[in-house]
């Protein structure tokens, strides 16, 4: 009788992989109220990793971290008319505290936009005070109805950027680099996911802003998700709230705005495009185990050269793991680490030790091979950053290979269904199309130029639609 696989196979039943991987890989589990959820030890390093490097990015623009409240007064969100629109029916409302019934009900912040810009308006007195540049690390609570760990949870962690500038252009340029120099860089070079930079439509933007930048990913069934977002935010929120400077000119001008933001939702985007039936495949450069040195058997001598080629590895910079649990079966553990997509394991027992070799099992493109022990330390590097090109090479594929060229909505919703993006004129298209997408659960995920890059404006001459089904 065959062995029942260790999780549902992605061919038979995506939705259920994704389930049982993050469940047996310790990512998560859901919390006691519908919709969130708690983000176990291996998860939860995950993320950290996510914030080390996205926040060494972000620090690298000279905006600092600060903290803003989770509450956020009721009367702070009519104040600019898109902004509550668009966020209305995900707000989670405070009436009652010490027991007794609010003056004023609290809103469990959603983003934020609106408590943020009422602290703007009092720290910004003159040019001399801008730009202003402040990012937080917080968590969020918006109702979601379908929730799904990870990727849409009612309550998640994220950081979100908020700036002032004197002028459009700066406030222009600054989500521009915040797009590239910290989003596209973070998720190219450390999570090694391909992803199409672009603007969304007026459909598809930001409640409150004038344009948003959106990078996109393709996972492992051809659905789209929204990777992270920067966006532009004119002067809406500085009418709203009075925040203006003193020019060097003498006059008093309203500033110009930015807001972005990435969340825990990476950490599904990492299950859906990298994983594969056994389990994750995490990154290299992300991975807060980069390799896990396993002892086959207890043996004492076994024992002493798996810690001590776990230190001579630490010392090379390596994160590595020593597994010396031989009281647990050796292919229990083989299987869980491949579960958690350790992207090097170095298996050593006592015919290795004899022989001066260990089993190097290589995450991401499979395969074991016996090498020598004494060649580890400096073999190691140059695989993982091999196996780290592998996937974003694997990554880039699966989406070109997915990508259809289409000529009308209809086909857009054909290549869409099927598992496919489909790029369209956006000339062709518009926003008439885009409605008529919707009716099928398709949606423009953004728009490209023609070369590829991120166009000035929605109706730009040439703009092509990117179109899928998303999560």
């Amino acid at each position: 009788m065959a062995k029942a696989p260790v999780l549902t196979p992605r061919a038979d039943d995506f939705p259920r992989w994704y389930q049982d991987l993050i469940n047996k890989a310790e990512l998560a589990d859901n919390g006691p109220v519908r919709g969130t959820m708690v983000i176990r030890p291996y998860g939860y390093g995950l993320w950290e990793r996510m914030q080390a490097e996205m926040d060494a990015r972000i620090k690298e623009t000279g905006t600092q971290n600060a903290y803003f409240p989770l509450l956020i007064p009721q009367s702070y969100l009519t104040r600019e008319a898109d902004h509550v629109e668009g966020f209305a029916p995900e707000l989670a409302v405070v009436t009652h505290g010490g027991g007794k019934e609010l003056e004023e009900p609290a809103v469990v912040r959603p983003t934020s936009e609106m408590i943020i810009n009422e602290y703007f308006a009092k720290w910004v007195q003159s040019y001399r005070d801008l730009p202003l540049l402040i990012n937080q690390w917080a968590n969020v609570v918006r109702w979601e109805l379908r929730p799904r760990l990870f990727l849409r949870t009612t309550e998640f962690l994220w950081q979100e950027g908020h700036t002032a500038h004197a002028t459009y252009e700066d406030a222009r340029d600054f989500a521009a680099h915040i797009h590239r120099r910290v989003y596209e860089d973070f998720m190219v070079n450390v999570l090694a996911m391909d992803v199409v930079a672009g603007r969304k439509t007026t459909r598809e933007r930001f409640a409150g802003a004038v344009n948003t930048l959106t990078l996109e990913g393709m996972m492992g069934d051809g659905k789209a998700l929204q990777m992270a977002t920067s966006h532009e935010l004119g002067q809406n929120f500085a009418k709203a709230f009075q925040t203006t400077y003193l020019s060097k000119d003498g006059t008093q001008e309203l500033v110009w705005q930015t807001s972005w933001g990435s969340t825990t939702r990476m950490i599904g985007a990492l299950v859906m495009m990298h994983g594969d039936d056994d389990g994750l495949r995490v990154p290299p450069r992300l991975a807060q185990i980069q390799a896990v040195i396993l002892a086959v058997k207890g043996d004492e001598a076994v024992l002493a050269k798996v810690r001590e080629l776990g230190d001579r590895l630490k010392a090379a910079g390596i994160r590595v793991h020593v597994d010396d649990r031989t009281d647990v079966p050796f292919g229990r553990r083989a299987v869980d680490w491949e579960l958690k997509g350790v992207p090097v394991r170095v298996e050593i027992g006592p015919r290795d030790l004899e022989n001066g070799t260990a089993m190097l099992a290589r995450r991401i493109p499979g395969g074991k091979e016996p090498v020598a022990v004494d060649s580890l330390v400096q073999l190691l590097p140059s695989v993982l950053e091999e196996d780290q090109a592998l996937l974003l090479t694997q990554s880039l594929q699966r989406r070109e290979a997915r990508t259809v060229e289409v000529a009308t909505a209809r086909e857009a919703v054909e290549a869409a269904t099927a598992g496919r993006w489909a790029r369209i004129p956006w000339a062709v298209l518009g926003a008439e199309g885009e409605a008529a997408l919707a009716e099928h659960a398709v949606t423009v995920r953004c728009l490209v130029a023609e070369d590829g890059s991120v166009p000035d404006s929605e109706d730009a001459p040439g703009n092509v639609a990117v179109v899928a089904r998303a999560y």
